[in-house]
């Protein structure tokens, strides 16, 4: 029932546009419908370049046309994002459910059928590396033969699709590089669980490794490919450490040798950018010393070559720098559940946590705010205070008196993309520590890490 309505809906909407036929097929049109979406419009991107934002209808409908598409892959983003391909002329039809977003997503329409045989790909990769781990103490032989009986169903899949498909080069490419990239990452996973044990490895386990395209620019943002590619390149470092030697992958050394092995090693510019890029902002959200963050800024400067990144990666050291210890806490504005805006500075008076949660996820914020209560009972020297980064107010507000929340202690950021880029939220488990004078003792922190009692123990006792 739902695709005749979504197909009568979209057919409706194209041919009210009056275009001559021989525009239509220069013209790409994609539409569809998101059930529970968590903002009131769709993403379209290339890569890191966003081409549109696409506003929902009452319905949660969309429909969105253009005539510059070029053959290849996007993106399409409402809270968590997907890649699809498409080519001139397609007329894609899309559906899906945010709260079971892979799993749900569906294709129909012309450039349907290789989206989801893309989909399904995807999550059969995906279904295998939650059950990878168990593999991991066979021989390498044996994990070889577990993983090659694997690829050869999707090769199979691959193959049946396009003996009955007229499909085009440049899909293939993507499709090949989803199964390939995903079965070599495997190999990378099992490498890395016995990194330790050189005698389990046989003499022709890496020989994928001389099959590795680093000039794959099309693929520079492909889940698989770029997956993979991390994944090379931490095993890569760490084989340089003596066997059994503790890694810190947050550390200066570890992530300054990775980002200069790829320097060395990537040969096409664009996807050494785009990994770079990664790799430096994933090395700040996560430092804490700032001599360090200078010097790794200062060396990925020399390594990068594209400005827009660069700008993007110098805001991240520019906000990170600022989080780390005896810097003052960033004073971005929040809402409190009387609609009364209140600095955050002006809030804290005594040695505060600062913890995020959002209404996206019922679980985790259930779970943050039950540790959270834990911790308060402990440490009753210490303040908790919840700041929500969701944008409707009244939804927040209602959810705060649903779970029976204090309301004196729950706030909602005014402004989300300030607060964002002030306060670095990249993960909803982040947390601050300041002193009673809003001095930061811990800018980057999780209430559910291990040593996280230690050092509110060791702030009270200093």
């Amino acid at each position: 029932m739902f695709k005749k309505i979504l197909l009568l809906f979209f057919l409706t909407t194209l041919f009210s546009c009056k275009n001559k036929e021989k525009d239509l097929v220069q013209t790409t049109y994609i539409g569809g419908q998101i059930v529970n979406p968590t903002v009131d419009y769709i993403i379209f991107s290339k890569g890191s370049e966003i081409l549109d934002t696409v506003k929902l209808d009452d319905n949660n409908f969309f429909h969105y046309r253009t005539d510059k598409i070029k053959e290849g892959l996007y993106f399409l983003k409402n809270g968590e994002s997907q890649v699809f391909f498409i080519e001139p002329g397609d007329s894609l039809l899309i559906h899906l459910n945010t709260i079971d977003f892979d799993e749900s997503l569906a294709y129909s329409g012309r450039g349907g059928e290789q989206n989801n045989l893309l989909i399904d790909l995807y999550l059969l990769n995906e279904t295998e590396n939650q059950d990878l781990p168990k593999w991991y103490a066979l021989s390498s032989i044996d994990f070889d033969h577990k993983i090659d009986s694997l690829k050869t169903i999707k090769i199979n899949k691959y193959e049946e699709y396009i003996s009955n498909n007229e499909v085009a080069e440049a899909f293939k490419k993507v499709a090949l590089a989803n199964i390939n990239y995903d079965y070599y990452s495997k190999k990378e996973m099992y490498a890395a669980a016995n990194k330790n044990y050189p005698e389990k490895f046989d003499e022709h386990f890496f020989d994928y490794r001389k099959k590795i395209d680093f000039e794959q620019n099309e693929l520079k943002y492909y889940y698989p490919y770029y997956r993979f590619m991390n994944r090379y390149f931490e095993n890569m470092v760490c084989s340089t450490y003596a066997n059994k030697t503790p890694i810190d992958r947050n550390s200066f050394q570890y992530s300054y040798q990775k980002i200069k092995l790829i320097d060395s090693i990537v040969t096409s510019e664009t996807l050494k950018n785009s990994l770079l890029r990664y790799n430096a902002i994933s090395y700040l959200l996560n430092s804490k010393n700032a001599e360090d963050e200078t010097k790794f800024f200062e060396a990925y400067s020399k390594m990068n070559t594209d400005e827009k990144n660069l700008e993007e990666v110098r805001k991240v050291f520019d906000a990170s720098i600022k989080l780390t210890a005896g810097n003052k806490i960033p004073n971005v504005a929040l809402v409190n559940t009387d609609n009364v805006v209140k600095d955050l500075q002006s809030i804290i008076k005594a040695p505060t946590v600062v913890y995020f949660w959002t209404g996206q996820s019922k679980m985790l914020y259930k779970n943050i705010h039950s540790r959270a209560a834990e911790l308060k009972s402990k440490y009753p020297e210490y303040d908790f205070l919840a700041v929500n980064t969701d944008t409707h107010f009244k939804k927040w507000r209602e959810a705060v008196k649903k779970a029976g929340y204090n309301p004196k202690t729950e706030f909602q950021l005014e402004n989300l993309s300030d607060a964002e880029k002030k306060l670095v939220l990249n993960a909803m488990n982040k947390v601050i520590i300041v002193d009673k004078n809003g001095v930061i003792l811990e800018g980057k922190t999780n209430m559910f890490n291990t040593n996280f009692e230690e050092l509110l123990l060791g702030y009270l006792n200093r």
